[in-house]
């Protein structure tokens, strides 16, 4: 038990960097019900992006001082490749059949990660990421890594900021209302194209902001980096509730804890030293997504199915 304080803060920082993904995955679904599985590639082009704009800065100056720039140019290049997925690849496909735009977000996917493998030099290999490297000393044996503050900081701020956002400003309002009804929402003199748009964007600079963190945690990124990210990002929004911002974030947490804690405890449990070890912490993830959909399929804040129809 004495690891469990430790368990508890790593975990939360791998949950919170899940949950930025899933917010992305949660602001789509709940406006245009789709599962946007090319959303783990708009991770790893915002990664790509703030590495870029790395590159261009001068070595000597500070990592703290380039992070903000970093970080912009991650939002920047996430935030343009979604809304044009939105406008070229989805758009055309809003009234057809579902399957039609779920099979589009795989070849997207797929498509992107081929893009920055051919475009980007060695992006075959892993490319180095800028990391602050060093820890805090909390308490005792506690550690809490200088790369994660940025996502323990970066995340609630993020998640509590679109809540407010979606909440009070009639924008926001105008979200919901899209959300609920978009033909009646068209009625009533709400630009529907334009609120899609925006919630794309919105998890496009979500998604920059988790590949930033992904990238100070990891020190390395590469073109493949988003296709599990992606999957552990729509796990948490399930696990959350999809459609739920906070519950995705919880969700993320909820993950990011019980993958570190498998890691951890199960390789102590006799008979089970094998099945412990971080080559078994993405089976222990799902399989706790398994287990909470059995029990409740609509995820732990998600509404009941008659609420939204």
């Amino acid at each position: 038990m004495h690891e469990l304080p430790q368990v508890l803060v790593s975990g939360i920082a791998l949950g919170a960097l899940y949950g930025l993904i899933a917010i992305g995955y949660t602001m789509v679904y709940g406006i245009v019900q789709l599962i946007n599985f090319a959303h783990g590639e708009i991770v790893m082009i915002g990664a790509f992006g703030a590495l870029t704009i790395h590159l261009w800065l001068p070595d000597t100056i500070p990592l703290a001082a380039t992070l903000p720039l970093m970080l912009l140019g991650g939002v920047i290049a996430s935030v343009t490749v979604a809304g044009a997925a939105e406008r070229f690849a989805y758009r055309p496909l809003r009234n057809a059949p579902r399957l039609a735009p779920l099979i589009t977000t795989i070849g997207l996917s797929i498509a992107l990660q081929q893009i920055v493998w051919a475009f980007y030099p060695d992006a075959k290999k892993s490319r180095s990421f800028p990391q602050f490297g060093d820890a805090f000393q909390l308490a005792g044996n506690l550690r809490l890594q200088r790369d994660d503050l940025f996502v323990l900081i970066a995340a609630p701020l993020c998640m509590l900021a679109l809540g407010i956002f979606v909440a009070k400003s009639r924008t926001g309002r105008a979200m919901q209302a899209t959300a609920q009804d978009p033909d009646t929402a068209r009625l009533m003199g709400i630009n529907t194209d334009r609120i899609i748009v925006l919630a794309f964007a919105i998890g496009g600079a979500f998604a920059a902001v988790a590949a930033v963190a992904q990238g100070l945690r990891a020190g390395q990124i590469n073109f493949e980096m988003g296709f599990v990210l992606g999957l552990k990002a729509f796990t948490a929004a399930v696990l959350g509730g999809i459609g739920n911002i906070y519950g995705a974030m919880l969700g993320g947490v909820l993950l990011g804890i019980g993958e570190i804690a498998s890691v951890t405890y199960i390789q102590h449990i006799p008979g089970m030293h094998q099945l412990g070890g971080g080559g078994w912490k993405d089976v222990w993830a799902f399989a706790m997504l398994i287990a909470v959909l059995l029990v409740r399929p609509q995820g732990l804040l998600g509404e009941r199915v008659a609420d939204r129809a």
